[in-house]
């Protein structure tokens, strides 16, 4: 069973569900994250873990982890999720927490990738899944998927194609992940 972890839109949640992935649950940090929505709708148990309910980030993430076993998750999914898993969470999915990332690593790590990207005049972003570790992007990477940057491109124009290549690659990735 699959748990996601999301923050925003929750594009990359949707394509898991309409590959027919078994996602069991999905958190936010987010209240009112549209993400939370899609999973509503999908009919999957959803539940908020912002961080100002909590003591501090440890708290948080044991409180999120321990909803995340309820709900027999096996495999974590960060997809669009904004904030870094602390020690103690990780500790609790070893080897089974996974993020997408929009841009070649470890050359683009952060936030901020594809401006960086763009910026270093690079010729190729690349949607990029890889095992979560304790650093900001520095796990191993799993698989990626190449992206050309276009005459012209704007951070905008470069995400949404990086976008349709995450909605590819993360389902097949997980899929394999799960030996499904």
């Amino acid at each position: 069973m699959i748990g996601v972890l999301v923050s925003g839109e929750g594009t990359n949640l949707q394509a898991l569900l309409d590959d027919g992935l078994p996602v069991s649950a999905v958190a936010s940090n987010v209240a009112g994250a549209r993400a939370l929505r899609r999973a509503e709708a999908a009919h999957v148990p959803t539940a908020v873990f912002a961080l100002e309910d909590y003591d501090d980030r440890e708290a948080r993430d044991l409180a999120m982890a321990d909803w995340l076993e309820e709900h027999r998750v096996e495999l974590v999914v960060c997809a669009g999720y904004m904030h870094l898993l602390t020690p103690a969470f990780l500790r609790r999915f070893p080897d089974r927490v996974v993020n997408i990332h929009p841009a070649p690593l470890p050359e683009f790590p952060g936030a901020h990738a594809l401006e960086d990207l763009l910026a270093a005049g690079a010729t190729e972003s690349a949607a990029t899944v890889h095992y979560v570790d304790e650093g900001v992007d520095t796990g191993v990477v799993i698989a990626t998927e190449p992206v050309p940057v276009l005459p012209g491109d704007t951070v905008e124009t470069l995400r949404e194609r990086v976008h349709e290549a995450e909605h590819r690659l993360l389902p097949r990735v997980v899929r394999e992940l799960c030996g499904r």
